[in-house]
């Protein structure tokens, strides 16, 4: 099956020499060297004053909201991996959706103003598909209202906009090293602030919240491990080839479903990509899901990322969001890795572009 997404896996030989390090140190967890040297040289590449190395981006997001003291309402996007709502209601936090820009999918600042009452107290928006959000109005809105910025910019490792890295707008910025994303650690995630006071709380909150045998709040356990941290560097240097494969890969699916009525999110003047993934848009939900059958009985899984619009999740209290739902409804991510063929990649497209005739 070729799926959405392939994990990138080092020469095993390169990883075990990381795993040397770690016998012969015995530190294989607790801030170890390895876990060091990896938020040293992230926080290099993104050019952030503090960022701290998760076992996961939803724990990231969840000591964020912490962080931040958030306990009311938080406006959010409904176009997000489900991880962005659940965080706001594992922390007891009420999402308050407000509907996407229909040509970034990113959610529409000139909506979250209406969504304001006295009871919000953060804006929580995605960087979808690693496409920056529009950072400036939202920075404008939230000084007005004296609110609080968070971005999960789960996708956006390796996207910079007007010159900075994408992860570094926004109180906090949480990522991602999932598996499936573009720079992995297997599992993982960070948390990026340019605060000092806001990196103390998530220095604690991120490790139980104690420092030694002092304890000074009630915190979790979102550290990571030596061996995370191993694949981490491993592939730290690869990086700039993935993002230059992902570039032509794209271009390429451009250049075979140009002319196939299909639209692609737009991507904002001043923004150097990632191209994370490759979402299409149907004109109609029945030509995704025509397409969709006719890759899986091809052996190419794609994925329908995201689906549904969280507004719609059966255990929240939804408002229409009509944009969020009808793009929900019509998106579709194909095949995008570092080791995808060019017969893959074309084999896709013709699929794509022959079940819409």
């Amino acid at each position: 099956m070729l799926n959405v997404t392939k994990t990138y896996l080092p020469p095993l030989e390169e990883y075990t020499a990381y795993l040397k390090k770690v016998w012969q140190a015995g530190w294989v967890t607790n801030n170890g060297p390895l876990l060091v040297e990896l938020e040293e040289r992230l926080k290099k590449y993104l050019g952030v004053k503090h960022l701290f190395f998760t076992s996961n981006g939803t724990i990231a997001i969840q000591i964020a909201i912490k962080a931040l003291d958030l306990k009311k309402e938080i406006i959010t996007t409904p176009f997000s991996y489900v991880a962005t709502t659940n965080s706001i209601l594992w922390e007891n936090c009420k999402p308050v959706f407000a509907d996407i820009d229909k040509d970034t999918c990113c959610i529409d600042p000139d909506l979250i103003e209406k969504k304001i009452t006295r009871n919000t107290q953060a804006i929580l928006a995605t960087h979808v598909y690693g496409i920056p959000c529009d950072v400036e109005k939202i920075e404008k809105l939230a000084k007005k209202h004296k609110l609080k910025v968070i971005y999960d910019a789960a996708h956006s490792f390796g996207t910079a906009y007007k010159g900075k890295a994408l992860s570094s707008y926004g109180d906090i910025s949480t990522l991602s090293f999932h598996a499936t994303k573009l720079f992995h650690t297997i599992e993982g995630g960070a948390i990026i602030t340019n605060s000092d006071a806001i990196a103390k709380k998530i220095f604690l909150y991120r490790s139980f919240g104690h420092i030694d045998e002092t304890h000074f709040t009630a915190g979790v356990n979102g550290k990571n491990s030596e061996f995370h941290a191993a694949m981490g560097l491993c592939i730290f240097d690869k990086v700039p080839a993935f993002l230059k494969k992902r570039e032509e890969l794209s271009k390429k699916y451009d250049s075979i479903l140009k002319n196939s009525g299909l639209v692609r999110p737009t991507v904002p003047t001043g923004t150097k990509y990632n191209y994370a993934y490759y979402p299409i848009i149907f004109k109609a939900e029945k030509d995704l899901l025509k397409a969709k059958k006719e890759l899986l009985k091809d052996g190419i899984s794609p994925r329908r990322y995201f689906y549904p619009s969280l507004n719609k999740l059966p255990y929240v209290k939804g408002v229409k969001c009509p944009v969020s739902e009808s793009i929900a409804a019509r998106i579709l991510c194909l095949p995008l890795s570092y080791e995808l063929s060019d017969k893959d990649l074309v084999r896709t497209a013709q699929i794509v572009v022959k079940a819409l005739k």
